[in-house]
Order: C-alpha cells, then structure tokens, then sequence
C-alpha cells in the first residue's frame, strides 16, 4: 500500500470512531507508528487530511451503490440493500463526526453534501422511479421530493441535536426511518415482497438484504 493510502485509511479509522475534533495529527501519527513529519510530508495540515478522507470514502460509496444497483433484482431490494450497506458502513462510525466536519471542516463538508444531494439523491429518484414501473410503489409518488426526504432523514437522524446519544441509538433510529419510508411508498404487491425479503433475512441471519435489528 502506498504511504498515502495508508494514511488515508489509518486516519479515517479514528475519525470514524472518535469523531474528526478529537484526532490529532499525533494521534494519527501514533496510530500508524510514524512520524507527524511523514504525514506531512503528503497533506498540507489536518483540513488537507479530513478532506482527502472524505473523498475517499464517498467513492468508496460511490462504487457500492452502483453495484448494488446492477446486481439488484428490484427496486424494493436495491433500496434495502443500499441502507444496509450504510448500516454497515455506520456500525462504527461516531455520530458527531458530520457535525465536526459541518462546523471545523468546511471543505470535508462541502463534499459530503454534494455527494448526499447529488449523487445519492439521483441515485434515489432512479430507484423511486424504477420501483414505479415495476408497479412496486406507488404510481402517484413524487420521485424528485421523497428523494430529498430520504435523505434528510438519514442526515437527521445522526444529528445529536434532534436525536440526543443518551436517549435514541442512531442505528436504531435509522432503521425506523426507513421502515416508516418504504412502508409509505409501496404498493400491496410491493409490500408483500418487501416482507418476503424480511422473511428470507430472518431465516438466513447472515448476508441479510434487509436492515434489521437483532
């Protein structure tokens, strides 16, 4: 692995579990047993480093979600599959690190919300309107509103202002959001399959296409 790489992925460890204010450039020189000078030697300063993190990861995102929208079978599968892979994703992820990024890191901010409001919120109207086609939600759907909503609930959800760590698990809340849009969105024959992929998960408890809590 490149040095560069490497640091990229070290440092985006720590972010990801104690949030980005509270990792140092030493911590991250400790983390991956080399100097500050080396990291320096790729990144400009911290900011540089947050940045190229960000963008790294939303490529990452990126790449996942368009296989999972060419492998996917529907539109009600490719929509679960895409929210458990962010329930993956944020399994180990520190829910202030959006609000370190929105209020230290503008740059790092910058991408994110062009990735949530462009990439992903086409990627949304894409599949709310495949799932019309496919007769599984709802023909009188707005695609272009419900996709903003979407995504605000995801960015909501995550934020401790409205959802305080000490009374809701923002993995939790996450999976209700969901489970109240899908609900909202399909048609009978759509929610008799979204319950038959429920099924399958429950039976299989292992490589599940559905979020669930255990």
């Amino acid at each position: 692995m490149e040095i560069k790489d490497k640091i990229v992925e070290g440092a985006s460890e720590l972010f990801n579990r104690y949030g980005v204010r509270s990792v140092s450039m030493d911590d991250i020189a400790r983390h991956l047993s080399m100097s500050k000078k080396t990291l320096y030697q790729y990144f400009k300063d911290k900011d540089d480093l947050v940045t190229t993190c960000m963008k790294a990861y939303m490529n990452q995102e990126k790449a996942e979600f368009e296989e999972i929208e060419k492998h996917s079978v529907d539109a009600i599968q490719e929509m679960a599959m895409v929210s458990t892979c962010m329930r993956k994703n944020m399994r180990d992820t520190n829910p202030s690190l959006l609000f370190d990024l929105q209020k230290y890191h503008p740059n790092a901010w910058k991408v994110w919300t062009e990735f949530k409001n462009e990439f992903v919120r086409n990627s949304l109207v894409k599949n709310l309107q495949r799932g019309m086609e496919q007769g599984l939600f709802r023909e009188e759907i707005d695609p272009e509103a419900l996709a903003v909503l979407r995504v605000e609930q995801v960015v909501m959800a995550l934020d401790e202002r409205i959802f305080p760590a000490d009374k809701f698990d923002f993995r939790h809340v996450q999976m209700v959001f969901f489970d109240h849009f899908i609900h909202g969105l399909v048609t009978e024959e759509g929610r008799k399959l979204f319950h038959q992929y429920l099924e399958q998960e429950n039976n299989t408890k292992t490589n599940s296409i559905l979020p669930h809590e255990n």
